[in-house]
């Protein structure tokens, strides 16, 4: 019975645009590798996308090199001769060095092997960026235009916010877009007050201790949303039992409970499932009532009026040259975002890395239930980013970690040993084999919590 109430399409959309986004990524990212190994002359034995342990789902050799598709959607890797890598070839390590091999390049070209996967992935962030802003502009709230104030969720409750609060700054600073509002309190490590103006006066509500870590495992958890009335845009799909809506009509009520904004619409239905419910609508001067059908999810099926288009946004167009300054600006304040937030995991009381860390089955979450375009592009730009970071951090077994033991060879003219990097090389993929085992244990155990 669970199977049958599981909404397959929206598994369908997150694992399609999970599979397309990290497919673009990994391929670029080795083709990185690829590419520079070429140009200094060394010869790739594979290249993969996804891994492939006891088989391959396609494969074929060009040339030198075997191009492949693994089954195991966790990443990519090129093999290029002469280098310590997943593969753990110790035998071709023991014979003498060879002129096209990586290890017979000077260090300089080995390092520029390394980190071309990484550059290409940060490079390939901007660009999207850049793009998404240049086809679909950029959307910001100013707070100013939150004249309805702010619908508040359980959670924001419990910490003393109201509906039809106005947030007007975090610690002192003032809060100028919705956006400004959110890394304020996300990106802090200090105890987060908030001004608020409340019917008319000022008060401030301090974040109790916890709230932040709380915030954080309620996956689900909106905290705030603008507040805007409910103004009809559609009815298409509406099931009318008597009357019907137009556009421009403005629900003020539900079966005699009358109210104003569209979140205390939503909770005066939320257990009128599969009934005939009485809509009270505002045309003009005059009242009208309407009797609809809901469905099994409580929906009456009417488009509301976009809240964007009532509240008043900020909608910034660009040319093509104006995008690529603002997508790099864009990428730049995202990365910083990022690195912020993974400086706070291990600095902050508040925040805990057990509730942060997550496997693919989160990253897959994170796409949505539907397929959206320019979702789609913005997560790919954020992962490549994320990538581009974690690929650099000096770990064995990571790019960072391999550029790290040749700035290490040259500024000391001493190369560390094949053995030795045999060693760091299994020490690096325990250690991230582990982790990955550990997240995925997380995210297995938040589905049944």
């Amino acid at each position: 019975m669970i199977l049958l109430a599981f909404n397959w399409s929206a598994l369908g959309a997150n694992v399609g645009q999970f599979i397309l986004s990290f497919s673009i990524l990994i391929a670029l990212h080795e083709f990185g590798h690829f590419i520079t190994a070429k140009w200094f002359g060394c010869r790739v034995e594979k290249f993969y996308l996804f891994f492939n342990p006891w088989f391959s789902l396609w494969k074929k050799k060009i040339g030198e090199t075997e191009y492949g598709i693994g089954w195991v959607p966790l990443g990519g890797y090129v093999k290029i001769s002469g280098m310590i890598d997943e593969s753990m070839d110790k035998e071709a390590m023991k014979q003498p060095a060879q002129p096209w091999e990586f290890r017979s390049k000077p260090a300089w070209q080995r390092l520029i092997i390394m980190l071309a996967g990484v550059i290409i992935n940060f490079v390939l962030a901007l660009f999207i960026f850049a793009m998404i802003l240049f086809v679909w502009g950029e959307e910001k709230t100013p707070m100013q235009n939150l004249r309805y104030g702010i619908a508040v969720d359980s959670l924001a409750k419990s910490v003393g916010l109201k509906d039809g609060d106005m947030i007007r700054s975090v610690n002192g600073k003032k809060v100028v877009y919705l956006d400004d509002l959110r890394k304020g309190m996300f990106f802090s490590d200090k105890q987060i007050e908030l001004g608020v103006k409340r019917e008319g006066s000022d008060t401030t509500i301090v974040l109790p201790s916890g709230f932040l870590s709380k915030l954080t495992r309620a996956k689900s958890a909106q905290l705030f949303t603008a507040r805007f009335p409910v103004i009809i845009a559609e009815d298409k799909e509406v099931k009318y039992v008597s009357g019907k809506l137009e556009k421009g009509d403005t629900i003020i009520g539900l079966n005699n409970q009358y109210f104003q904004y569209f979140d205390q619409y939503i909770a005066a239905k939320k257990n009128l499932k599969n009934q005939d419910i009485t809509l009270h609508a505002l045309r003009g001067k005059d009242t009208v009532n309407v009797v609809v059908k809901t469905d099994e999810n409580t929906a009456t099926k009417f488009v509301p009026r976009n809240p964007g288009e009532i509240i008043g946004l900020e909608m910034i167009h660009y040319s093509f040259f104006e995008a690529i300054p603002a997508g790099i600006k864009y990428g730049v304040n995202k990365l910083i975002e990022y690195v912020e937030g993974i400086k706070l995991l291990f600095t902050s009381k508040e925040h805990k890395v057990s509730d942060n860390l997550g496997s693919v089955i989160s990253i897959g979450k994170t796409f949505g239930g539907t397929w959206d375009w320019e979702r789609f592009w913005t997560m790919t730009g954020l992962f490549s980013i994320i990538l581009a970071f974690m690929n650099v951090l000096p770990i064995p077994a990571l790019d960072g970690g391999h550029a790290l033991f040749t700035l290490y060879e040259m500024i000391t003219g001493r190369k560390p040993g094949d053995k030795f990097m045999e060693y760091a090389q299994m020490a690096g993929m325990v250690l991230l084999l582990g982790l990955m085992a550990y997240a995925l244990g997380l995210d297995i155990f938040r589905l049944f919590r």
